[in-house]
Order: structure tokens, then sequence, then C-alpha cells
């Protein structure tokens, strides 16, 4: 019995023990700080259940006296603490402290003291504004540093010695002007270093060069238009790279074609205008490329994405101008199984595109103005496995009997087979402002099938074709116009024409130089009608210079029995002649033309015209063919001619030989001879049939296809 009681006081004992010493730890915790057990992720992702104080958000201004001995993890967000003054080596196992969000302004007064196990140190969103040497060197085991969203315009050529361990730094929003390799030196294991949105003047050649095991660099928002072709020289393991948000007019291919471990390319939201042939070449590990949120990109040449044999997934939504994906755009992909497309100035998506992707799996196209033609007609025939992303959101635009249906309500069989070209207005600017001695390039794309034809029409009337040499301009197969050394003598309209077997289309825009644009000649607008038949009417007019391309209206004037019937074209600026066809015989037409200038001014000519009636083409077919046959009849009597004067020239030729086997005939034939004239003419050659060269001139009638 008295075991059993000494036995319960023992353990008796040990529990008051145990709520003493769990009472001494809960008093050991911060007052209005929590203290608990929490999930934890290393900097290598390792998770642990890690003991934290939270102390975020209580307006302090010194950090506690006291915290638990065994405390991992140390919250301080958003209080007021201007320095730490006392260490904290009493903690062996702490590995995060977090002070973002504080007062700090400098690192030197920050006196953590020397924590051997600390791995993550925050500080970001203070008032730093400096690095000196040495800040942080008794952190010897830390892989994170967070300063960014300071004010650090300086860091000193030893600021970061001693952080051998280094994995993570984040640099990002401060006032940096400049980029040191020295300052990376003593970081030889640094992954991930993020130093976007400073103000960086420009990045020199081997900026990055000691960080021989970078695989993360992040270049955001710098206001960077362009980098030297050695600025990323070095790093031979970078496997992602961000120049978001910056201000690059084309992709700097000359600069990453040195990263050959890059997986991850992020170009979003730069004025990148075209994506073409080169860029992205020898980039034989790339997986995944964004291009989203581009505001003047425009189109995706033919082989831009050429021979990346490991990417998986394109991404370039969200951009207003880009209305053409060329059909050989994405050549010798085989792994690509992503791409996304939504939320473009699209108006169809080439057969062949996908076609040339034999791993494709998904597509998205949606929020496009889909032109529900020929060119689409493949979405619909259910020739291929692509699943496309949100198919309840793709919606005809075009033509208007299709408009606000989802494309695959409309059948393929109602699209045609052919269709016109159509030029996307939304990348096709109406005006442009340029200064003297600058260049230009005007961005022009259509779809059709077939494939259409483009060329330009400059404001003196050249036709500039693509490939042409010229001193001030050169058009790119794909249907940019480059315009150099701009002068005013190049102010004007220029208009581009895209065209194929069925039609054409055609846009203009005006280009302004050092504001100055060539005012219209005051002359008044004439319609003149050069031929009228029954079934058409040739009209031509004057156009002055800086004139846009002309709409033509004709309509059938009103009468009771028949309703009036308009029809309208529009034709190239340069063209001043037009056929009207397709017209009804004996039938009163009003014709219109309207040129508009690029100073929004109207002048608007009309003329009345009446077709010739069916007697007036019939009497008219009639002498037509009394002409052909006449002209018939005078043919048989010459070939008729031809062929008598054969048959005695042939008979001649063979008395001629029967004379020379029987000598006994020549008196004869001598005789014969002398006594017709005519036959000696034939005999002795004279008198053949000569050969007539006739010259044809081919006459260059107007195209009248527009």
């Amino acid at each position: 019995m008295k075991d059993v009681s000494f036995a319960d006081y023992l353990l008796v004992g040990l529990a008051v023990t145990t709520l003493v010493l769990a009472a001494e730890e809960r008093v050991s915790c911060p007052k209005l700080c929590v203290c608990e057990i929490r999930p934890w992720f290393s900097p290598s992702s390792v998770y642990m259940e890690a003991p934290t104080v939270d102390c975020n958000d209580l307006g302090l201004f010194d950090l506690p006296m006291r915290l638990p001995s065994d405390t991992q993890v140390v919250l301080l967000q958003t209080n007021n603490i201007a320095k730490i003054e006392h260490p904290l080596d009493y903690l062996p196992n702490i590995t995060e402290i977090d002070l973002s969000q504080n007062n700090l302004s400098s690192i030197s007064d920050v006196n953590i003291g020397h924590l051997p196990q600390l791995l993550s140190l925050h500080m970001e969103e203070n008032w730093i504004c400096a690095l000196l040497d040495n800040s942080l060197s008794q952190l010897t085991n830390l892989q994170e540093l967070y300063l960014n969203h300071n004010l650090i315009s300086f860091i000193s050529p030893e600021a970061f010695r001693g952080l051998q361990s280094l994995l993570r730094l984040h640099l990002n929003s401060n006032r940096l002007q400049s980029i040191k390799s020295e300052w990376f030196e003593p970081l030889p294991n640094l992954e991930i270093l993020m130093i976007g949105e400073n103000p960086v003047l420009s990045i020199q050649d081997m900026n990055f060069k000691p960080l021989r095991n970078l695989r993360s660099l992040v270049l955001t928002r710098m206001n960077l238009s362009q980098i030297s072709d050695d600025s990323l020289l070095g790093l031979d393991n970078l496997e992602s790279i961000s120049f978001y948000d910056n201000t690059f007019p084309k992709v700097p291919h000359g600069a990453l074609k040195h990263l050959k471990s890059l997986k991850f390319l992020d170009l979003n939201k730069n004025p990148i205008g075209r994506i073409q042939r080169g860029d992205f070449v020898d980039m034989l590990h790339l997986k995944e490329l964004g291009i989203n949120s581009m505001p003047e990109l425009v189109s995706i040449d033919s082989f831009s994405l050429n021979n990346l044999p490991e990417l998986t997934k394109i991404e370039a939504t969200n951009n207003p101008k880009l209305s053409y994906v060329h059909p050989n755009a994405f050549y010798r992909l085989p792994r690509l199984e992503t791409l996304m497309l939504n939320g473009n100035a699209l108006s169809a998506l080439h057969r062949f595109t996908v076609e040339s992707l034999p791993n494709l799996r998904e597509v998205s196209m949606h929020s496009n103005p889909i032109r529900c033609d020929c060119v689409v007609r493949w979405m619909n025939m259910n020739k291929t496995n692509i699943r496309f992303m949100e198919p309840d959101s793709l919606f005809c635009v075009e033509p208007p009997e299709y408009e606000g249906q989802h494309v695959r309500q409309v059948h393929f069989r109602e699209m045609m087979e052919i269709c016109l070209p159509l030029i996307s207005s939304e990348s096709f600017p109406t005006q442009i402002s340029v200064e003297s001695g600058r260049s230009v390039s005007l961005h022009c794309r259509a779809f059709a099938e077939p494939e259409p034809d483009i060329y330009w029409v400059t404001p003196s009337g050249i036709r500039v074709n693509p490939n042409a040499v010229s001193e001030r301009f050169y058009m790119h197969p794909e249907g940019t116009l480059d315009i150099y050394d701009i002068t005013k003598s190049e102010a004007g309209l220029y208009t581009c024409v895209a065209h194929n077997l069925v039609g054409a289309d055609l846009k203009s825009v005006s280009l302004e130089v050092n504001g100055y644009f060539p005012q219209p000649v005051n002359d008044s607008l004439n319609v003149n009608i050069e031929s009228v038949q029954a079934n058409s009417v040739l009209i031509s007019w004057n156009a002055s210079h800086g004139s846009l391309a002309p709409n033509i209206k004709w309509y059938t004037m009103p009468s009771a029995n028949h309703p009036t019937v308009a029809f309208t074209a529009r034709v190239p600026s340069d063209v001043t002649v037009y056929n009207l066809t397709h017209l009804n015989p004996a039938t009163q037409y009003k014709v219109c033309v309207d040129i508009q200038s690029i100073h929004h001014k109207h002048d608007t000519k009309c003329v009345n015209v009446l077709t010739k009636g069916l007697q007036q083409a019939v009497k008219d077919f009639e002498i037509w063919d009394m002409a052909l046959i006449a002209a018939f009849g005078v043919l048989f009597i010459v070939i008729s001619v031809a062929c008598f004067l054969i048959y005695v020239f042939m008979r001649n030729n063979c008395i001629y030989g029967e004379l020379k086997r029987y000598p006994s005939k020549m008196s004869l034939m001598s005789e014969t001879s002398q006594k017709s004239p005519f036959t000696r003419l034939w005999i002795s050659g004279k008198g053949m049939p000569a050969a007539v060269e006739v010259k044809a001139t081919v006459i260059n009638v107007l195209d009248n296809a527009f």
C-alpha cells in the first residue's frame, strides 16, 4: 500500500513539474505575440514543423527582450522597429527572421548577432539606402536575403562578403542605376537573382558572369530598350529569364543566344512589333515562351519559331494588334502541346499551322474576331484531335450572316472553299507622325484562301513589291514596309493592297513628317463615263495628291417596278479607272465617286448613266457578227488563192522534172516559157509567198479585281 502511494506521489510530482515548465514556457512568449507550431518550408523546399513566434502588425518599436529558446521562426512584419540592439545569439535554432515593413534605414542597425542556423532574412519594404562592406558577413549559412522595395542606391563591392551559401537574392524595386559584376563575386552559389524595377540605365557586357550557377534572372520593369550581345555571357546554367514590362522594340536575340540552357523565357508586355525569323535561334532547351500583353505586336512571321525541339507551350495572349500568325510560323516544334492565342485580333488560324505541330493537344482561340469563312473551315471538319479551350467563347464576327454564332455551329459546308483577303484594322493605324531622319515600319497582314499577295503603293504612286531593292523602301515578304531616312518627300498616303484570285482588300495610312503632310490640290473632282455597255460601265476620275482610297457607289434609280439596289466598292488610291460590271441592261444608274483627304474633307461627284438596251446590244452583236463573217470570208479567199498558187507551183515543178528526164521535150518547154511569163515567174522562184512578221502589242488593262 505504501509502495502504491509513493508511486502516486511520484507521478503527481512529475505532472506538477511538467505544468510548471509549461507555464514558464508560456510566460516566455512575448505579450500580444502568438507562439505556436506552424508548417515551414526551407529554401530548398523541405517541409518541417517549426516553433514560431508571430508578432506581426503590433506597432512594436523594439524587438521583444526574450523569446522562447526553441524558436525557429520570428515574424515581425508591419511594425515600427528602427533598430535591433540586442543580439539573438541565445536562439541556436532560429532559421528565419522577417523584419519587412518596418523603419530600418541601415543594415548596421540590425544587430542580430552570429546565427549559424539562420537561412532566411526578410527586410523588404524598409528605408535602407545603402549596403556597405561586410554588412551581413556573420550570417555565413544564410540562403535567402530579401531587400526588395527599399531605397538602395549604392552597393559596396564587398557588401555580400561572407554570404557564400546564399541561394536567393532579391534586390528588385530599389534605386540602383547600374549593375556591377563585382557585387556577385562573393556569391558563387547564387541560383535566383531578382533585380528588376530599378532605374538601371544599361546592362554592361558580362554583368552577371560571376554567377555561373544562376538558374533564374528577373529583369522586369527596368525600362530596358536594348542590351548588348555579351551582357548575359557566362550564364551557362540559366534556365529562366524575365524581361517583363520593358521597352524592347524587338526580341534581344543577340543576348539570348548565349543562354544555352534556357527553358523559360518571359517577354510579356514589351512593345515588340514582330516576332520574326531568327529571334529564338539555338534555344534547344526552351520549354515555355511568354509573349503576352504586347501593345504593338502585329504578327508572328514565317519560321519565327523554328527548331525548338523541347518547346511545349506558347502563350501569345491579350495582344490587341496581333492579327496574323503565318501558316509557317511554327516549324520543327515536335513537342509543342499547348498553343494559347486568346484575346488577340486574329480573324483566323490557318489549318497548316496546326497540321505542322504533330504533338499539339490544345488550342486557345477564344476572344478573337473570328471570320467564319474558308480559312477556318478545318475547325469544323473534325479531322483533328485538338481540344479548343473555352469553346463556348469562340464566336463568329464576320461575315454578317454568321455574326454572334458559335464557330462550331457553322457547318463547314456553308463556308466557301476560297475567300477574299482581309487586312485587320486593329493592326493598321490610320495616321503616323515621325521626325525627319528616322525610320518607320508599316505592317500589313492578311488572311485569305488562296494565300494573298501583298504590295504597297507610295504617295507618288510607286508600287513596292516584296524584296524590291530601293534606297528609301524595303518590303518584307510578310507585308511590312520599312521606310528609311525619312524626309518631307516621304510624307503622304501609303496604301497596302492584299489580293488573290478572288479579290482584294486595301487599307491606307498617312505618314506625317515633322508635322508636314502634303495638302491636296484644289482641283475639283470630275467623273467621266468612258464606255457604256448593256451590262457594264467604265468610269474614270481625277485624284489629287494626298487623297485616300476612293469609295465608289452605284445604284439604280427608283422606279415603280424595281426597288433601288445599291453597290459599293473601294479601290487603291492610285487607281483612277473602274469598270462596273453585272449591271442590268436599259437601266438608269447613278454612279458616285467619294474621295476623302487626310484632313477628313470629302469630295463627292455623281453622274447618271443609262446602260444599253438588249436590242442595241443585239444590234451591236449582229454588227460584230457581220464583221466577223466578212473577216472569215476574206480569210477564206486568201487561203483559196494561196492553195491555188501552191498547186500551180507544184504542177510546174512536176513539168520541169519531166523535161529533165525527156530532152526531146525541151523545145516545147522553151516555147511555152517564152509565151507564158507568169509561169516563168514561178519557175524562177520569184513571187514566192514571204513570211510576214506581225508585232503584237500587249495592252496593260487595269486590274479590275478591286
